[in-house]
């Protein structure tokens, strides 16, 4: 992917440096303590209390942290230039630019607590797309969904949910999960996170035109990336029998055929998941 020596976003807060001093006992510590107290009638608030001072601390950045934090700048400014006439022409609705927070660990966003385990996560709360950059090392490692583009897939994913946010579409969606069964719900999500992919391409298709972006082989890491996301290949991977009553993100060839559609059509009409005869 060509992103080198190109503009930066000044929408990205970097919280990676506010990690945990060396030495702290971290937060899987102060649950065992609370456990502990808990089960022992012991009023432990001072002992944690004690424990948190001098845990909080900055944390130095390595080269690859940095390159990271240049890279996801990069890819969030192609989705400002990309959305802002997009979204206007296409639906007739300005586009906002989302922050996208950088964090290690565990975060606090307005959608409450997370932790990096979740993944990369968008809120409508607060407007803000919150990625752990270790993850894309995770997906390299793990995954086998290496590559600068296959993490350019994921931002650009969030970033459709940002756009749906902007459309109505997840005030939608959040009330139509809110009314029906588990299994209804589920089916909702699906359709929620496919279309969110559809975007994903469309960004994809108009980061070619526009800026030449692409190298050869980047849509196949993209494509590699969509399926390694997949909730069947997910599960399979952990060892458990796909449960399709139970995904909430798609199948991989679901993630996939999405991510082409809005790669191949570049049109948000296209992307309408929760109207098609099928995923």
């Amino acid at each position: 992917m060509q992103w080198r020596g190109r503009r930066g976003s000044g929408n990205v807060e970097d919280r990676r440096g506010m990690g945990r001093a060396a030495g702290g006992i971290g937060i899987a510590g102060t649950l065992v303590v609370l456990a502990v107290g808990y089960f022992f009638g012991i009023d432990v608030t001072p002992l944690v209390q004690g424990m948190d001072q001098g845990q909080q601390g900055e944390v130095e950045l390595s080269e690859r942290d940095e390159e990271w934090g240049q890279f996801v700048s990069v890819v969030l400014a192609d989705t400002e230039e990309i959305w802002q006439p997009l979204l206007q022409e296409q639906a007739g609705i300005a586009y906002q630019d989302p922050t996208l927070v950088l964090f290690r660990g565990v975060v606090q966003s307005a959608c409450g607590g997370a932790s990096s385990a979740m993944g990369p996560f968008y809120c409508p709360g607060d407007q803000r797309v919150y990625l752990d950059t270790d993850f894309f090392d995770m997906m390299a490692e793990r995954m086998g969904a290496g590559g600068d583009f296959a993490a350019a897939y994921v931002i650009a994913h969030e970033v459709g949910h940002h756009v749906q946010n902007l459309t109505g579409t997840l005030d939608e969606v959040n009330r139509a999960r809110s009314s029906g069964s588990e299994a209804e719900a589920n089916a909702i999500s699906v359709a929620n996170e496919l279309q969110a992919d559809c975007y994903a391409g469309i960004w994809a298709r108009q980061a070619q035109e526009r800026f030449g972006s692409l190298d050869v082989g980047d849509l196949d890491e993209a494509m590699r990336a969509a399926e390694a996301v997949g909730d069947d290949v997910i599960q399979a991977s952990a060892g458990r029998t796909p449960m399709p009553d139970s995904f909430t993100h798609g199948t991989a060839a679901q993630r996939q055929e999405w991510l082409m559609r809005g790669f191949d059509s570049g049109d948000m009409r296209q992307c309408d998941t929760f109207g098609a005869d099928s995923l």
